[in-house]
């Protein structure tokens, strides 16, 4: 039996059959038993993401046997899956895992989230009965590696998207986003992203202005934010503290009157300001204002690529300290491994001893000669435990199997008696 990992992820598979692959948290639980089942394997756990579904086994299976589930349960030609799929056993597959759950395999390299929906895979699979013994190990191994990962690199500490390191950097100029206040111009997928990390930062409150009103309520009730129109933010201005701009306008939006007019009824309060937008929203000459931090997107995109390659750089030391914990895995697999057979090999040794007290209880019993028996018990025990190990001795020697008597000397400790 082997530890394996199977699956589909955004390297290997497109999106639309991505999602025809995953499974809702709802039915991983029921899924996980009936693959157990129909798999013949030991244990299992499941992980399905946006971006992969992967499932992590141990027992013995084969990639068509693992295809065939799949596509059975999923409704999909098995097709589809053969040219998209991968499959990794023994310590590939369990750095494989940590790679997952380190980030070094995600579509942003070393975004955090995975490690929450591995751990995630796990507690499911321990709720489902479906984790035990060898995968429970994998998995603490796998966490193992993660935290080190976290802890020892820089992997997931720089940002590495023009929207996060717009609210990285406001994070910089303001000590306590708590009572900063946000005005977030246009409503497309980039400001959603904003918003989305402004409200992971525990800001004070979120506005969002956009052409359309509706737009922007939706925003809203998604992110907890008002919804304003283009047409107000001169009103609104003085409530902002930071100002993150990104729309398809072909005319800037903000001008330097505007924000001075502004900076006079805030009592020349700082401004954190970022243009995201091509063309800029903001008019460059905002930037020659006191008390306004102005950053375009040219900024952002240098410090998005510095960030890019201190990834990747931490991406190297990453690696090693994988390469370092899958070798105490494989340790720890083989000491395990060696579990049943120490296991098998004291309940034999137990039987044969239990078996000479009591023929040497029942001599005593019978006013047998003290010494005569303790002997008698002593020899027996002897000849029985050697009995089977060096019929084995001489049958590898007569055999020429040097690997057999070399063991046995190590195992026993048999070198150290020559003279």
């Amino acid at each position: 039996m082997t530890t394996l990992a199977f699956g589909i992820n955004h390297k290997s598979a497109s999106v639309d059959l991505r999602g025809k692959i995953a499974f809702a948290p709802e039915i991983v639980v029921q899924a996980l038993q009936d693959a157990r089942s129909i798999l013949h394997v030991q244990e299992i756990a499941l992980l399905s993401t946006c971006n992969r579904t992967e499932l992590y086994l141990h027992g013995d299976v084969t990639d068509t046997q693992l295809l065939t589930w799949l596509a059975m349960v999923k409704g999909t030609e098995i097709g589809q899956l053969k040219s998209c799929y991968y499959c990794y056993r023994g310590e590939e597959a369990v750095t494989h895992m940590m790679r997952v759950a380190s980030g070094l395999d995600s579509l942003i390299l070393g975004e955090p989230q995975i490690f929450g929906q591995i751990k995630s895979a796990y507690a499911v699979g321990q709720e489902a009965g479906t984790v035990s013994t060898v995968l429970n190990q994998v998995f603490q191994q796998v966490f193992s590696a993660a935290k080190r990962v976290r802890s020892e690199t820089a992997i997931g500490k720089n940002p590495v998207s023009v929207a996060y390191a717009s609210v990285n950097l406001a994070t910089q100029i303001f000590a306590n986003l708590n009572n900063a206040h946000a005005l977030l111009i246009g409503a497309g997928e980039t400001i959603e992203l904003v918003a989305k990390h402004l409200r992971d930062k525990n800001i004070g409150k979120i506005t969002v202005a956009n052409r359309t009103l509706n737009r922007a309520q939706e925003l809203g009730e998604e992110y907890a934010a008002d919804a304003i129109l283009l047409s107000d933010i001169p009103d609104f201005l003085p409530q902002a503290d930071i100002i993150i701009s990104s729309t398809a306008s072909q005319l800037p939006i903000l001008g330097k009157g505007a924000v001075e007019s502004a900076l006079k009824k805030r009592k020349h309060k700082p401004y954190f300001m970022v243009d995201i937008a091509v063309p800029r929203d903001i008019e460059s000459e905002v930037e020659e204002l006191a008390d306004v931090y102005l950053y375009t997107v040219d900024d952002l995109e240098e410090v998005v690529q510095d960030n890019v390659r201190a990834r990747s750089s931490a991406a190297n030391l990453a690696q090693e300290i994988i390469d370092q914990e899958v070798y105490n895995w494989t340790k720890e697999y083989r000491a395990l491994a060696a579990v049943d057979t120490i296991r098998a090999f004291r309940s034999s040794v137990e039987k044969i001893r239990d078996a000479e007290i009591d023929k040497a209880m029942l001599a005593l019993q019978r006013g047998q000669d003290s010494t005569e028996v303790i002997n008698s018990l002593a020899r027996n025990l002897t000849n029985k435990l050697l009995h089977k190990p060096t019929t084995r001795l001489k049958q590898a020697s007569e055999e020429g199997r040097d690997d057999a008597i070399n063991a046995t000397k190590e195992l026993f400790d048999l070198n150290k008696n020559k003279r």
